[in-house]
């Protein structure tokens, strides 16, 4: 324009003829970055080089309170370590002999005595009440059984808090010895008699009228022996039939008998009919302690058990 005056540069030329020649705009950035070489950078103009950063550790918790602190395990007490406030002797540099003696173990407390209500004859009085017998008694009496009630018997181990001494059967069997045992053994055996003389009447043809005993209480061991278990005799809950007494008829004593005959099925009869109302039948053939009689007891057993030999 009139008036205007050209710029005082001078345009740039291309200098990109040749190799290694550095072209004309590329060079004035390269006098541009010498320029600004050259002058002092101000203070707020430098860039603040990042700090170092140092990790803070967590805040520390509170204190948990006393109340909520689980309580702190007992050491467990070696084998051989001394107790809590026992001193423990150690020996000297000497080896003193008193220090080498072994500790006397401390014998333990004394029990306390027995309570009187437990100990000597207070004991022995400490016995279990005895069944009430009256519905047996009553039955007997139904039965048409004469008895009469024995005071308690008490030999050592042999007991019967509640004996009978049992005199007659239904209808009249004598007992001529009298026998005596506990209601329900005198129960089994007035209703075993009951079916002895159906018996008697359908194979000897003629009634049974008493039973020859060998013993009801007697406090002694099984078969006799000292050194067995007491027998059911000793509590008055057993009885031994020797022979049985007839009207018109001798005694037909218990023992082996030729089979066949009248007398032999008649025994084997009544003594297969007393398993029914006896736990215990023993007899001829069992063993040699009762080859001669009839042992019959109301000894119980585990799950109802019957012995019947």
């Amino acid at each position: 324009m009139p008036g205007c005056r050209a710029p005082l540069h001078r345009p740039i030329t291309r200098l990109d003829r040749g190799p290694g020649r550095l072209r004309g705009r590329d060079r004035l950035f390269s006098y541009l970055a010498l320029a600004l070489a050259a002058f002092p950078v101000a203070p707020g103009w430098a860039a603040e080089a990042p700090a170092t950063t140092i990790p803070v550790p967590p805040p520390v918790p509170p204190a948990r309170p006393e109340a909520l602190k689980p309580p702190v395990p007992a050491e467990p007490e070696r084998p051989g370590a001394p107790a809590p406030g026992t001193s423990v002797r150690t020996p000297g540099p000497e080896g003193n002999a008193e220090d080498a003696k072994p500790e006397i173990p401390i014998p333990p407390p004394t029990p306390p005595g027995r309570p009187p209500e437990l100990s000597g004859q207070g004991a022995v009085a400490l016995t279990v009440t005895p069944p009430d017998d009256t519905a047996c008694r009553t039955r007997l009496r139904r039965l048409g059984v004469d008895f009469e009630a024995l005071p308690p018997i008490a030999e050592g181990q042999c007991t019967a808090p509640l004996p009978l001494k049992v005199t007659r059967l239904a209808d009249g069997v004598a007992l001529p010895q009298g026998a005596t045992l506990t209601c329900r053994a005198a129960e089994a055996l007035a209703r075993w008699v009951t079916e002895a003389q159906v018996e008697a009447d359908r194979m000897l043809k003629h009634p049974l009228t008493g039973l020859e005993l060998g013993g009801t209480f007697v406090c002694r061991g099984q078969n006799h022996d000292v050194d067995a278990k007491l027998s059911e005799h000793a509590f008055a809950n057993a009885v031994d039939v020797m022979a049985f007494a007839f009207a018109g008829r001798a005694s037909l004593p218990v023992k082996a008998l030729p089979e066949g005959s009248d007398e032999a099925q008649f025994l084997g009869a009544v003594r297969t009919k007393a398993c029914g109302f006896f736990r215990t039948v023993l007899g001829p053939g069992s063993n040699a302690a009762h080859a001669n009689h009839l042992h019959l007891d109301e000894r119980e057993r585990s799950a109802g058990h019957r012995l019947c030999e």
